[in-house]
């Protein structure tokens, strides 16, 4: 297997990857409120709307647009800093985490069949 496909291959695998989830009944996540909840999940936290806006080099209220929506569909919600009470911090959940793995197995499977 090689390590890195050519750029064609590649929109061809997250072609196969997106169009199996969106053939799923889970959440559709738009690309801002992917990059959000995969920097929630892979970044060490804590996670704070300014340090996401940051990070991402998006606006503030764009962060919270996408966390308003991540947190209805429950996968990420805020919780109070209880070291300074003015601050929110984004926290993971057990529906977010497996919406992930689930998307993890998916991007592999597209993975294996174009560099494989």
């Amino acid at each position: 297997m090689t390590d890195k496909a050519s750029p064609q291959a590649a929109l061809r695998m997250w072609e196969q990857a997106l169009g199996e989830l969106v053939r799923r009944s889970g959440p559709d996540l738009s690309a801002r409120q992917m990059a959000i909840m995969l920097t929630v999940y892979l970044d060490p936290p804590p996670h704070t709307v300014r340090g996401l806006a940051s990070s991402l080099k998006i606006s503030k209220p764009a962060v919270v647009r996408a966390l308003d929506t991540l947190s209805r569909m429950d996968l990420l919600k805020r919780k109070p800093d209880e070291n300074d009470k003015r601050s929110v911090n984004i926290v993971r959940t057990v529906k977010g985490s497996v919406y992930l793995s689930e998307f993890s197995d998916v991007v592999n499977e597209a993975a294996k069949s174009h560099l494989g």
